[in-house]
């Protein structure tokens, strides 16, 4: 059987201002399945100035902690945008502390994944992540969880 994955080449925003963090991801997640378009972003202005022009990417990956606009603000301002309530959002952050958890929560993450230590484990996650059937989880028919 196919995998969902091969019909049709997804869109991922990664944004996070550590270059480093951004080209480990990248690497693993186009090793992972090449036929992913990925756009890297350095910072939360740069993601709210893309998301004002389609096409909106399938799921964003989204850091907390990062200078000129944070992940939270991001996270707040989009779920105000009826354009981008829909919008898949992990929020991807060193943090595991469980007020931060629950603030991303309730800004409107769609999922909280703690940032691995080790590059197999950040491959499992990003494979999880995948692997997730898109289409049929929108915000109001899913509950947020931690991956």
């Amino acid at each position: 059987m196919v995998s969902q994955n091969t019909h049709t080449a997804r869109h991922i925003f990664m944004v996070d201002d550590d270059e480093d963090d951004r080209m480990i991801f990248s690497d693993i997640l186009r090793s992972a399945d090449n036929s992913i378009v990925l756009t890297e972003v350095e910072n939360g202005k740069k993601l709210m100035d893309l998301l004002d022009n389609p096409p909106l990417p399938h799921l964003v990956f989204l850091d907390l902690n990062m200078p000129v606009k944070d992940g939270f603000e991001c996270l707040e301002q989009i779920r105000k945008q009826a354009k981008l309530k829909q919008l898949n959002i992990v929020v991807y952050t060193t943090s595991d502390n469980p007020e931060t958890i629950r603030k991303a929560q309730h800004l409107g993450a769609t999922f909280y994944a703690v940032k691995p230590c080790s590059m197999e484990n950040l491959r499992t996650l990003i494979n999880t992540i995948l692997d997730m059937d898109w289409l049929t989880l929108r915000p109001e028919s899913r509950s947020f969880r931690l991956i």
